[in-house]
């Protein structure tokens, strides 16, 4: 009767033993969840996408390289002084081209224009500007231009006693074998200047200027 009732104590004992074990192993696993969700907020989270500094390619994307300026898609360096909206070289400023065709007869009055009063200009001698005459106007029309000049005192082929600044000429028609252009002469001030008008017809057979009169 006493050995039973050791042994009941006993298992009763072991019972007890058993359940605290198994209460430790379920409160441990809760414990450490409680206490890693006391830790500070500052701990390491995922990593960011669009965070700067990661290794995960997609900055790299968003962003240019700002060591070198490289695409990071292409790899290409922009270059200094490109225009940045077409990546091409910004556009440089360039002068007018100017062009002639030996068998135009405006070309042929530009041409002679633009020659006598670079020699009226630069007041050389008379030998120079009657060998334009002669190259550029009929014979008739040189002993008529000449009766011209000696009774107004003026040059004939300018229509004045000055040096113009500058010239234009313009095609203006043809008609019954002739060829006529206007020309525009400059005078005075290059920022003000005013402006003289010639009609001048030229032979379409020669190609040589055979009058001029004021427009």
């Amino acid at each position: 009767m006493h050995l039973a009732r050791t042994r009941a104590r006993t298992a009763g004992r072991r019972l007890v033993l058993a359940a605290a074990v198994l209460g430790l192993a379920v409160a441990a696993p809760a414990a450490a969840a409680q206490a890693d969700g006391t830790r500070s907020p500052h701990r390491a989270g995922p990593v960011s996408a669009t965070h700067p500094g990661h290794t995960t390619g997609a900055d790299q994307i968003m962003h240019p390289d700002h060591t070198t300026g490289a695409d990071p898609l292409t790899g290409a360096i922009p270059v200094a002084g490109a225009d940045h909206t077409t990546g091409s070289d910004a556009p440089k400023a360039t002068s007018a081209a100017r062009s002639g065709d030996p068998q135009s007869t405006a070309d042929r009055v530009a041409d002679f224009y633009g020659a006598y009063i670079d020699v009226v200009w630069d007041a050389r001698n008379d030998d120079l500007r009657n060998g334009l005459r002669e190259h550029y106007l009929t014979t008739g029309f040189q002993k008529t231009l000449a009766a011209w000049e000696a009774a107004q005192h003026a040059d004939g082929v300018l229509r004045a006693q000055d040096s113009p600044i500058g010239w234009q000429v313009t095609p203006d028609g043809t008609d019954a074998g002739h060829a006529f252009s206007t020309v525009r002469l400059s005078w005075g001030n290059p920022s003000h200047p005013g402006y003289t008008y010639l009609k001048v017809r030229s032979d379409l057979a020669t190609k040589q200027i055979s009058d001029i009169e004021d427009a």
